[in-house]
């Protein structure tokens, strides 16, 4: 970071897997030393590390947690799976609250195997929301529904719009199901725009992503997000849109990428905030 203007890091949020190469203390102790107040973290190596320790050792760094990845995969057409993501999801809302984070970011999860009817597994997710939107809200936990683009409908994530995701989440209360805004997911979609004002309007964005779209694509679709301004998003567009529609939260950055994490964490955090600083804030 260079220059004489005021190096405002104050909402970025670092998700856990851009630095996927860091444990949880050096992420914690990388960002704290770089001045970064917050994280969002992931479940498999929180609970490696500890649930509650994890949550201490953010506590000891002055760190928030601004969400929880993931919970979700609520399509199974089978009654004994459904039930298992059930309590699976229920696990995660704990752990959420452990962490003192109220967003628990939700992928509802694709096509079940020999299945065509992409509408009624929609419907198999709005089912499982209704039996643990409560339950979170008990636990001062919001549910994120997060679209992802449509190249991952088959597989992982039948919701592929913002408008899909606000038909579900509005038939819940909005402190009870709320949803993500992710540049990578939604940059290409004409009618997101819209769909972000109608969620700031019932208060529904829950967190806000970042990562850039590169062409071609490095990694395939799953590992090839790009770094901050290295690819055809208009970032800065996006995070003052969500501004509009009354989000004032965190600015989480979400990079998968193999590139990145084959490097130094200290250089590829410095490199987030310059980029940051440069093409969002």
């Amino acid at each position: 970071m260079t220059g004489t203007a005021p190096q405002d890091l104050t909402r970025l949020s670092i998700n856990q897997e851009t630095l996927k190469q860091w444990s949880l203390p050096e992420l914690a102790g990388g960002c704290a030393a770089a001045g970064i107040g917050s994280v969002g973290l992931w479940r498999a190596p929180v609970q490696e590390y500890g649930v509650e320790r994890t949550a201490r050792l953010m506590r000891e760094h002055g760190l928030t947690v601004t969400s929880l990845c993931r919970g979700g995969f609520f399509t199974a057409l089978d009654p004994q799976a459904r039930a298992r993501a059930l309590d699976d999801n229920r696990a995660a809302i704990d752990e959420a609250a452990a962490l003192g984070t109220g967003t628990l970011v939700l992928v509802s999860g694709g096509l079940p195997e020999g299945d065509r009817d992409i509408a009624a597994a929609r419907e198999r997710v709005a089912d499982a929301l209704a039996v643990l939107a409560p339950y979170a809200a008990e636990r001062s936990v919001r549910l994120a529904l997060e679209p992802l683009h449509p190249m991952y409908a088959s597989d992982r994530c039948v919701i592929s719009t913002l408008g899909q995701a606000l038909d579900i989440a509005e038939r819940f209360p909005a402190e009870q199901v709320g949803v993500v805004v992710d540049t990578y997911h939604l940059w290409w979609d004409d009618l997101a725009p819209a769909h972000t004002v109608r969620a700031g309007e019932s208060g529904r964005i829950a967190c806000f992503q970042l990562a850039d779209w590169v062409t071609p694509l490095p990694e395939g679709v799953l590992l090839g997000r790009g770094q901050l301004g290295d690819g055809c998003i208009d970032l800065r567009g996006w995070r003052r849109r969500v501004d509009a529609a009354g989000y004032d939260g965190a600015v989480e950055v979400e990079i998968f990428n193999p590139a990145l994490w084959a490097r130094d964490g200290a250089e590829v955090l410095a490199e987030i905030a310059e980029r940051y600083l440069r093409h969002v804030s």
